[in-house]
């Protein structure tokens, strides 16, 4: 299939077959898509949890209305934006520039002067929005590359954020949870796999000026 069969292939799933699990190549594919996502600057400011643990995830589940997709897929997803994002963050980020495309730090001082005067210009209400985009960004990435893959996935808002970063001690580690993906395969009997798709027409969607 090519890209646009793919899409029109996923959905979001409601139910996953808990006996399927992606390999640690399928999982590996889909972190690298992930990965290579559009970030503004490229600064990336959040992280992505893969959530694996029957435990945790059963904690994560109460926390998340107790949908089922939270268990029963193959792995859980947690993009978490950073909480703390400052000039450190940015001052290790053009350092990782100037070593992978082997440039003088120094060269980069604009950019880095740029970046910093960004996260410096919003407030923390501010610096959550924009952190959050850049998450949403990531998710994108993920459930496209997951299609392509024929692999199924189901992003998720449904979830107590607070509790989520308590059960994953996030808090401590400058993280807060933004949105979730449940990724594996979906369960033979899931009637939303036969439900057209409903989306509005090119026409009405799309304005060219």
């Amino acid at each position: 299939m090519d890209i646009l069969e793919k899409l029109e292939w996923r959905y979001a799933v409601k139910k996953f077959d808990s006996t399927r699990k992606l390999s640690a190549a399928q999982l590996d594919r889909l972190t690298t898509a992930t990965r290579l996502s559009a970030s503004a600057y490229g600064l990336q400011p959040y992280k992505m949890l893969v959530i694996e643990n029957p435990a945790i995830r059963e904690r994560l589940k109460a926390a998340s209305w107790n949908q089922p997709q939270i268990t029963d897929a193959s792995h859980l997803v947690v993009f978490a934006r950073m909480s703390n994002l400052n000039g450190t963050h940015v001052d290790d980020y053009t350092n990782n520039i100037a070593a992978v495309r082997n440039i003088n730090p120094e060269d980069l001082a604009g950019f880095n002067g740029m970046m910093k005067g960004t996260i410096n210009s919003l407030d923390e209400i501010g610096i959550a929005a924009w952190t959050s985009k850049q998450a949403y960004l990531a998710l994108g990435t993920l459930l496209t590359a997951a299609a392509a893959e024929g692999i199924d996935a189901c992003p998720m808002e449904g979830f107590d954020a607070a509790q989520y970063d308590e059960i994953l001690g996030l808090k401590e580690k400058g993280l807060a949870t933004v949105v979730i993906a449940a990724i594996g395969f979906r369960a033979e009997d899931d009637v939303m796999q036969h439900a057209k798709k409903v989306r509005k027409p090119i026409a009405e969607l799309v304005e060219l000026i």
